[in-house]
């Protein structure tokens, strides 16, 4: 299927929406009368639908018709760089198999104060996931979850509570990849100083030692008093957050976190001593690793791969 021509279909309903031609519990033109006006077939039209469907935009009311649901933006303007940032570090995550099923979440801020923000709809596949297919949620509602298509609850609670707690995290991207998880069911789970990759991250991991359970609830509220001032939140027992102010930081984060956790675990599994540098030299190549900073270079240029290989990553 032509994704460029539901993108067409997608544009055709927002801008009726947008211009009060569309608004909250009106129905929108069949299928069969969308497949006619703009020339394109009824699978893409339910593509089209689909998507604003999984964006909270649209309802389908099965007898009665597609209704629109929200009155907003579907494929918002002023975030169009915003969520296709966001799909493509979805799309990276499952290139790179730091994905788990459809369990984890990614999440980014949208305003100013943090409590609105993108996040992958439920039961989606990161390698999957399209700008479009994000939906936008304000963690100061609590209506939220009885709304239809309602986000995965435990990405619910624990995005919303640490974007409502923790404003300086604009992007939030949490998975369970192998050996951050690995590391985290460790007694000590500490990062060691054994080499460079390592040494990004020395004494700059906020570690929870208290897993009591799924993200819900009073567990999520717990975990979002614990990041701090870092940039990794090591969830004990369960996986990993990275937390930056965009998206190319907060992915560059990870990926260097799951690199540095493969080479301390597979250094473990030696037998042999670790050689730990200094504290002095830790510290010092950390501050070096933090004056570089070449998260915007690095996701630049895993885009550019993307453009070329998975350019519907920013429909």
């Amino acid at each position: 299927m032509n994704k460029k021509l539901y993108q067409t279909v997608i544009d055709y309903i927002n801008n009726k929406i947008t211009s009060g031609e569309l608004s909250i519990g009106d129905v929108i033109p069949s299928e069969s009368q969308l497949s006619k006006r703009l020339n394109v077939s009824i699978g893409t039209v339910r593509k089209a639908i689909d998507k604003l469907e999984n964006s909270n935009i649209l309802f389908r009311h099965h007898g009665k018709g597609t209704y629109v649901n929200l009155n907003l933006k579907t494929m918002k303007t002023d975030y169009k760089k915003e969520r296709s940032d966001l799909a493509a570090a979805f799309r990276w995550a499952a290139r790179l198999n730091m994905h788990e099923a459809v369990a984890n979440h990614f999440s980014l801020a949208v305003s100013d104060d943090g409590s609105q923000f993108l996040l992958n709809p439920i039961g989606m596949n990161f390698s999957q996931i399209c700008a479009s297919d994000l939906i936008l949620l304000d963690s100061n509602d609590p209506t939220t979850m009885s709304q239809p298509n309602a986000p995965d609850p435990s990405a619910w609670a624990i995005h919303g509570a640490m974007h409502r707690n923790n404003p300086q995290a604009r992007c939030i991207l949490h998975v369970h990849p192998k050996y951050a998880t690995i590391l985290a069911s460790l007694e000590d789970k500490t990062m060691k100083p054994i080499d460079q990759n390592t040494m990004r991250f020395y004494e700059k991991v906020s570690i929870d030692h208290d897993y009591s359970g799924m993200g819900l609830g009073k567990e999520a509220e717990r975990l979002s008093t614990i990041l701090g001032d870092n940039s990794v939140l090591l969830m004990g027992n369960h996986g990993v957050l990275t937390a930056a102010k965009t998206v190319a930081k907060a992915f560059d984060d990870l990926y260097y976190f799951e690199r540095s956790c493969e080479n301390l675990i597979g250094a473990y599994q030696t037998g042999k001593n670790l050689h730990l540098v200094s504290h002095e030299i830790a510290t010092k190549t950390a501050q070096q690793w933090q004056d570089y900073d070449a998260s915007d270079l690095h996701f630049d240029a895993l885009k550019r791969i993307l453009d070329k290989e998975e350019p519907d990553y920013k429909i």
